[in-house]
Order: structure tokens, then C-alpha cells, then sequence
């Protein structure tokens, strides 16, 4: 189902053209650093620790974040299964959604974050670019359903991955809702997982239905 445009994503937009915006920071490391091992499904503690999820968000805000992540980096089906949840995938998305939305108070800008499968791509692996596309069309349309203002794909490392993902948020959520598309580089400028250098990521940006990189 397509979103409708709405005034936030307008906004952001406007915003956008007119200066440089500033975004919170790892929702991961803080999550880390407060108790919460690396065993644990980071994802799922918007239904199970609400409370630490927005407090996080809250602590963002005050220190002068203009965009708050969700808390949906691995809330991909693939990434889900790994810890048994994959059955709430649409809750997990949409209340992280809620948590950052209660959090910005009507002031920073809620982005939808969704990461890479964690998967091998074919030939490498077995995910055809097809199922590709259609787990990060899941999620991405319940964060639409959510409400993002935008969303933002972030560190990924395999460009036919990202492609992937950018057509599927225009498939879930239509051209109105703002795309920030990101990648992860090593310490020659390369992609990581797709051998490709910086100025092959730009110029492909240049061709997709990405609002910034």
C-alpha cells in the first residue's frame, strides 16, 4: 500500500535543500553499553523493553539530533528468524516506529532504518535478488504503515543489495516518502561486500530514486 505524502516528509525535504540536517547516533552501541549483550535481538526490544528504547531516543533529542532511527536496523524476516521472531516482524517495526515517534514530540524527524539481510546474495549465496527485494519490501511497508517521515538505508556494502532495497522502499512506500540510501566503505574507498569503490556508489545514486547519499 502507498503512503500519502505527508506534511513531515514535506518538510524534510524542504529542510534537506536548505542545509545540512544532523542524525542521532548508533542505536546499537548505546543499547550495548546499557546492559543488552550481543546475543540478544536488539530489534525486538521495542516490544520487550519499550521503556529503554525510547529513553535512548529521548537522550538523542535533548542532545540536538534532528533525525531518531527507529530501532529496526536487523528488523528484516532473515535477521528476525536468527532469534525466533520473525513472526512479529510487523510488531516490531511498527512499535519502533511509535517509540521514536513519542520520543521526537513532534520534533526530530522519525527515519525508518533498514539494514542489509545479512544474507549472500546469488550466486553467492542462495537469496535471489528477487527474494532480496521482497524481504526488505516487508519490513519497509510496516514502517510505512508506522508513519515514518523518511527512510534511511544504512550500511550497506553490496551495491545489487542496495538497489534492491531502494526499489522496494519505492514499491512500499511510493516516491513521496523521502530515501536516504548509505554504505559502509573499508579504508581504500571500497564496498566491501561488492568490490565496488566510491565513485561507482555515486554514480549509481545519480541513476536511483534516492533523495541523498
Amino acid at each position: 500500500m502507498t503512503a500519502a505524502p505527508s506534511t513531515r516528509a514535506l518538510e524534510f525535504r524542504e529542510r534537506l535543500a536548505s542545509r545540512i540536517l544532523v542524525a542521532d547516533g548508533a542505536m546499537g552501541t548505546m543499547l550495548y553499553t546499557r546492559g543488552v549483550f550481543i546475543n540478544r535481538c536488539f530489534d525486538e526490544l521495542s516490544l520487550s523493553s519499550p521503556d529503554l528504547v525510547r529513553q535512548i531516543h529521548r537522550e538523542y533529542t535533548h542532545a540536538g539530533a534532528e533525525i531518531l532511527e527507529t530501532n529496526t536496523f536487523g528488523a528484516t524476516r532473515s535477521r528476525l528468524a536468527a532469534f525466533g521472531h520473525a513472526d512479529k516482524l510487523r510488531d516490531i517495526n511498527r512499535a519502533a516506529v511509535r517509540l521514536a515517534r513519542e520520543a521526537s514530540d513532534g520534533g526530530p524527524f522519525v527515519a525508518g532504518a533498514v539494514g542489509p539481510l545479512g544474507v549472500h546474495l546469488a550466486p553467492m549465496g542462495r537469496t535471489s535478488l528477487a527474494d532480496a527485494r521482497a524481504a526488505f519490501r516487508e519490513q519497509i511497508e510496516a514502517l510505512a504503515e508506522g508513519g515514518v517521515d523518511l527512510l534511511i538505508l544504512e550500511t550497506f556494502g553490496n551495491l545489487d543489495e542496495l538497489r534492491e532495497a531502494v526499489l522496494a522502499a519505492r514499491e512500499a512506500a511510493g516516491a513521496d516518502l523521502p530515501l536516504i540510501a548509505q554504505v559502509t566503505i573499508d579504508d581504500f574507498g571500497n564496498l566491501p561486500g561488492g568490490g565496488a569503490d566510491t565513485e561507482t556508489f555515486t554514480r549509481a545514486m545519480d541513476s536511483w530514486p534516492v533523495d541523498a547519499i
